[in-house]
């Protein structure tokens, strides 16, 4: 059995999917077929890490990748192995991130953040911003704007936040909002940011590859 991450008070959860073709970012293999799919969730997951591993150099946060499809060793090879890896297990997209959650505050968070990797516009401003905000807070959000999350961060377990929501949906956070308001839960909301799921979206990649000075051909290489 895996031994379970290190886990500091102020915990990063990354979710994310082993980038195999025809099994990743599904809509937009009409336009980037199944390899270009895989290669852009490839490529969004490295950009994410290297992101969470800023933050580990500004702020004392562990960190946790999550991931579906592959194995911890496929893992491994690909991001390296300095890196606590997890499978999400079984169940819907709330119970995975509800047990995710669960396990951290388990093995010793206080703040717990989940983030994906359909957001590149994220940057480390927000991510500290939302570890301040629990502070005094129980739930922050970061709405997405096709009417998901891509963050929600917590400083205990409320598995009722994951349950009867219409995941995939534009409902996401309205529903979320409206079950931490029926829990009398303190929320906070961080700026809203677009993710990067359907073909449309994909202007957002090549916006910031071109301020990075890269390129993005390769995603259909």
């Amino acid at each position: 059995m895996q031994k379970p991450p290190k886990i500091m008070q102020q915990h990063l959860i990354i979710f994310s999917r082993y980038p195999e073709a025809g099994k990743t970012k599904t809509r937009l293999i009409p336009t980037l077929g199944p390899q270009g799919a895989a290669n852009l969730q490839r490529q969004m997951t490295e950009y994410i890490l290297s992101k969470a591993k800023q933050l580990q150099n500004q702020i004392l946060v562990s960190l946790e990748i999550r991931f579906a499809g592959g194995n911890t060793q496929l893992m491994k090879d690909w991001l390296g192995s300095d890196i606590a890896y997890q499978a999400q297990g079984e169940g819907d997209l709330g119970m995975r991130m509800a047990r995710s959650l669960s396990e951290a505050f388990q093995n010793g968070a206080e703040k717990s953040i989940i983030i994906g990797t359909d957001c590149p516009s994220i940057e480390l401003e927000i991510l500290k911003l939302a570890f301040e905000y629990l502070t005094d807070k129980d739930l922050v959000l970061g709405r997405a704007i096709d009417g998901g999350y891509y963050l929600i961060a917590l400083r205990r377990s409320i598995p009722e936040l994951f349950v009867d929501v219409d995941w995939g949906t534009d409902k996401v956070f309205q529903q979320t909002v409206n079950i931490a308001k029926r829990l009398n839960l303190a929320v906070d909301n961080l700026p809203t940011l677009a993710d990067i799921d359907r073909p449309e979206d994909l202007e957002i990649w090549e916006e910031i590859h071109r301020q990075r000075g890269k390129n993005v051909n390769n995603i259909n290489g």
